[in-house]
């Protein structure tokens, strides 16, 4: 690997050092059944690469020679983790439904839109969704290609994980680590590299109780976390840490939280925002909502100043029903 691939003299320095500079460097030694070396070994990083198992690593498909550069790719990999990646549009160029139909042609997204899908259980929502994750080229049952800012992606895309286009943020979420809140942003914002973590972290918390309504502390256990409290959580941390461009929220009218305000927070942070919903509210907040029937995108429809006014009088019927709500939880008469 030459000095352009290896500014930083990362093959010819002490492992100790370079776990310091990049410390997921064991999930590069896992990725190829590596044993590790432990965290103070002083040995150079190339000694240690030429010392590898060539039978182990043939089961790859590589050698030693070409473990720099596969170092280099990893390295190139978990520098890119602290930055979103720059996503200005996102196109899907149609294919077909279930029946061989073919679909709308083509659907442009664009960074800070908010856009809402709707169709009925099984119509092939979660469908449309994998391709753009996948980055489908015609390959996936539908035969729709994805362009990202007008080009066909690089192959490789496809495989690494940095370059993972979508978050999902679904229904149920349950956390099996024994962590604080403060330790699982921690350890999140580590394993990104992000910058000014202790910024970011203050911010997560100040945004996950304007959402949730409920008081969560950097010591509260993230087990304790009610349903309301863990999605609150999640999609403040979705919004700091996350480098995906694109966040899908399924059915976030479920979650206890405010949903208004949450949508609001990832637009703010220029991502796409991509909501399955049953929601009247959610579906018509949007700037325009996807149709899907029988696998297929089956209409775009743009939300028009009829629907936003009939929105506001859903909002009213909304905000009552939560007065409501509230004046049960507390204990007061509600007429």
């Amino acid at each position: 690997m030459n000095a352009a691939q290896d500014p930083q003299g990362i093959l010819r320095a002490p492992y100790r050092d370079a776990l310091e500079a990049y410390p997921l460097l064991p999930e590069f030694f896992a990725a190829f059944s590596m044993d590790s070396p432990p965290p103070g070994d002083t040995r150079p990083l190339e000694e240690i690469l030429a010392a590898q198992d060539e039978f182990t690593l043939g089961e790859f498909g590589i050698d030693k020679k070409s473990l720099p550069e596969q170092l280099a790719l990893f390295i190139g990999a978990v520098r890119g983790r602290e930055e979103a990646f720059a996503l200005q549009s996102l196109t899907v160029l149609g294919g077909r439904d279930k029946g061989g139909n073919r679909e709308i042609p083509e659907l442009r997204f664009t960074a800070g839109e908010v856009v809402s899908i709707v169709g009925p259980t099984g119509s092939g929502k979660s469908r449309l969704l994998a391709d753009i994750e996948w980055m489908a080229q015609g390959d996936t049952p539908t035969g729709r290609r994805i362009l990202i800012n007008d080009e066909v992606p690089p192959q490789e895309w496809r495989y690494w994980g940095e370059r993972k286009l979508v978050a999902q943020l679904s229904q149920h979420m349950n956390f099996v680590m024994d962590l604080s809140v403060g330790a699982f942003i921690d350890m999140h914002g580590k394993s990104r590299m992000a910058k000014d973590l202790d910024y970011k972290k203050k911010r997560i918390l100040e945004e996950a109780n304007r959402l949730a309504g409920e008081p969560i502390g950097l010591e509260t256990p993230v087990t304790a976390l009610s349903g309301g409290q863990s999605r609150a959580l999640m999609i403040a941390d979705t919004a700091f840490l996350s480098p995906s461009p694109i966040v899908l929220i399924d059915e976030i009218e479920n979650a206890g939280i405010d949903r208004r305000m949450a949508v609001e927070l990832l637009i703010r942070k220029e991502k796409i925002v991509l909501i399955a919903t049953h929601d009247p509210i959610l579906a018509l907040h949007a700037q325009r909502r996807i149709v899907i029937k029988n696998g297929g995108i089956f209409r775009v429809i743009e939300t028009g100043e009829a629907e936003r006014q009939y929105l506001g009088e859903l909002e009213k019927m909304h905000r009552r029903l939560m007065e409501c709500r509230e004046r049960l939880r507390s204990g007061d008469p509600v007429a």
